[in-house]
């Protein structure tokens, strides 16, 4: 067993699927839904970055401090992959100003990679998504090498196409895959590895 075995394994690293409505933390004084609600999780196991209330996905978890800060670093630039729905069906012009950046909270985001994706076969939103009938909806894969607060519901709205939801589906090597909402599991080996690569 390598050094960087030993010390992964002498961690906890954990994979939450967060659903809609819960904050990214464990206790709140307000009596909002917290992380704590879903799942027991090991003593000085916190969140590495967050997710909005409203937002819902991959949360990684972890004790590592070494691990959250290389993740915390913007200078790091890793990926972090969003599956969303926007109202309306965005043009070739709305998706290449996303890509290249838009002018949000004072500045222009940095360049991301978009694409129209086919709906996720993901379970129905608790509570479900407000349709109107004469608006259709479409689904973007938006990747991001930066995650400034509410960015990419900041970025669809800066070109006209509101987000209705979000999920994070992918933090670079690690992916959301089959879990469901409010379930979790530990990250093998291989898994924690990759985060530094």
């Amino acid at each position: 067993m390598t050094k960087q075995d030993k010390s992964i394994t002498s961690k906890k690293y954990f994979i939450l699927n967060k659903p809609y409505g819960y904050l990214s933390q464990f206790t709140d004084k307000y009596g909002n839904l917290t992380l704590s609600h879903l799942f027991s999780f090991p003593k000085n196991v916190y969140p590495i970055g967050r997710l909005d209330k409203d937002s819902e996905g991959l949360l990684i978890l972890s004790n590592d401090k070494k691990l959250v800060n290389f993740l915390l670093n913007p200078k790091n630039k890793h990926e972090r992959e969003y599956f969303v729905q926007v109202e309306g069906v965005p043009t070739r012009q709305a998706l290449d100003k996303l890509e290249s950046g838009v002018f949000i909270q004072e500045r222009i985001t940095l360049p991301a990679k978009v694409k129209l994706i086919k709906e996720p076969n993901f379970p129905p939103r608790i509570p479900p998504i407000r349709k109107r009938k004469n608006i259709p909806t479409s689904w973007l894969s938006i990747t991001l090498i930066e995650g400034k607060n509410r960015q990419v519901r900041k970025m669809t709205a800066a070109v006209g196409y509101p987000t209705l939801r979000l999920v994070r589906v992918r933090i670079k090597n690690i992916k959301l895959g089959n879990l469901k909402p409010g379930e979790a599991r530990e990250l093998t080996l291989d898994e924690i590895k990759g985060l530094w690569q």
